[in-house]
């Protein structure tokens, strides 16, 4: 046995590396003169050295798992080999189906588990934001809580919509716009709209809406989807006087939607008041309060009248007793609010005004006025040329004067390019002088 070829080379390596043999306990099983239980010795045949040349070795994953039972030889002798057999207890695996997709399915569910444990989550204490009736000039503001619901750090950010650059629309702004939250901490997202100028022109044009949508994204998590929404209080700021003349019933009840206004309001351009209603309210309402209050158009008024005199003049809701600080003040905000201004910057001088030229420049840019606003120019140019007649009692110059009119009815566009820039301040400096030619002069 110790000079077995096969056991000499495994010994060494080089065959059968691992593999395992049971005790040779059985007598060499070749080579044997077939049919009988000789070995092979006759001399007319090649001399072999019995040898065992039959053997049964394995190969076990787990050696454990196999155990051999017993390894011996077979006696029949009808060849010159006698065969070798084993028996082996083997233990294998069998899949129970059933308790495979048991196990399979709680795999999952811890996997999903520790996922969604790594994974941020928060929760908001509101998606939809009502803002209800919102006016011009007016800021509301509502609030979110954030609350990070999750395990892990959860960094957030507002995100542009498909296809946008900006968060939101003009007229909403969030504040913070990005934040961290630790687990169990909570912040608050304040949500603010505001309705100013170029907002309520495109409301009442019916460019816009007071809807949108805010996307928070938590990074590696989920987007949110905030709604917003309001309804625009309308007010006469921010209109043009053409489309206020044509409406006798106070602004407010008049549809923002074009096909509701279509049905109630028959438009006859031909039929549209001269001036806005409002300015005549105003107007009027300041001559009753007295044009000799000292320092008027210069003192401030009152910020809460102010908004309630603008109230009334969109819902047609008589005055109160408001002072006449606080009306010049609604007054000159009406007109500097105007979606148009009264005097657009096409009809500034473009030539140096002096008394030689004044006099037909004037009558050349009544002539290239638009009707409405040549009414709307006159009624107020009008108006302030009666309050410079109280200047003992106000203590307005015609200068001063002149210098609100500019504020209140003309276009402050800028210039075009580098030369119109430079040329704006002197072109303002022309009309400046021609509103103080209309205080001073006899007849418009």
């Amino acid at each position: 046995i110790e000079q077995d070829q096969l056991n000499v080379e495994r010994a060494q390596g080089r065959v059968f590396q691992d593999w395992e043999e049971g005790q040779l306990a059985f007598r060499p099983t070749y080579k044997y003169q077939p049919g009988t239980d000789l070995y092979e010795e006759r001399p007319d045949k090649k001399l072999r050295a019995p040898a065992w040349c039959d053997r049964i070795l394995w190969l076990a994953q787990e050696p454990g798992h196999v155990s051999q039972l017993n390894y011996v030889r077979s006696e029949i002798n009808f060849s010159d080999h006698k065969p070798v057999m084993s028996t082996f207890l083997v233990t294998i695996k069998d899949v129970v189906l059933s308790k495979r997709m048991q196990v399979y399915k709680e795999v999952i569910r811890l996997l999903d588990t520790f996922e969604n444990n790594s994974l941020p989550m928060v929760s908001l204490d509101r998606i939809k934001l009502d803002f209800g009736e919102v006016r011009y000039d007016q800021r509301v503001t509502l609030p979110i809580i954030i609350t990070n619901t999750g395990k892990v750090v959860a960094p957030f950010r507002l995100v542009p919509k498909l296809e946008e650059e900006a968060l939101c629309k003009p007229w909403v702004t969030v504040s913070p716009a990005y934040g961290m939250l630790i687990p169990g901490e909570q912040t608050e997202i304040e949500v603010t709209i505001a309705i100013n100028n170029a907002t309520a022109h495109a409301l009442n044009t019916s460019r816009e809406v007071l809807e949108d949508s805010l996307i928070l994204r938590l990074e590696n998590g989920r987007d949110y989807y905030i709604s917003v929404s309001g309804k625009y209080a309308r007010s006469c700021f921010g209109m043009s006087v053409d489309d206020l003349v044509l409406y006798t019933d106070p602004i407010r009840a008049v549809p923002l939607d074009p096909i509701l206004r279509a049905e109630k309001y028959d438009i006859n351009t031909k039929a549209a008041m001269c001036v806005p209603k409002e300015l005549w309210r105003i107007i009027d309402a300041i001559y009753e309060r007295g044009l000799d209050e000292r320092d008027l158009f210069s003192t401030p008024g009152n910020p809460d009248e102010v908004y309630q005199i603008r109230e009334c003049l969109d819902t047609g809701a008589p005055f109160g007793n408001f002072s006449v600080h606080s009306m010049t003040e609604a007054l000159q905000s009406f007109l500097s609010n105007l979606s148009s201004p009264v005097v657009p910057s096409s009809l500034f001088p473009t030539l140096d005004i002096d008394a030689q030229n004044i006099q037909s420049f004037a009558r050349k840019f009544l002539e290239d006025m638009p009707p409405i606003q040549y009414n709307v120019f006159i009624y107020a140019v009008s108006f302030f040329r009666e309050v410079l007649s109280h200047r003992q009692g106000n203590r307005l110059s015609p200068a001063k004067i002149a210098r609100i009119c500019c504020t209140c009815l003309v276009s402050s566009a800028q210039g075009n390019g580098e030369e119109g820039a430079e040329s704006l301040p002197k072109r303002r400096g022309n009309m400046q002088q021609i509103m103080l030619h209309f205080l001073e002069t006899n007849s418009i």
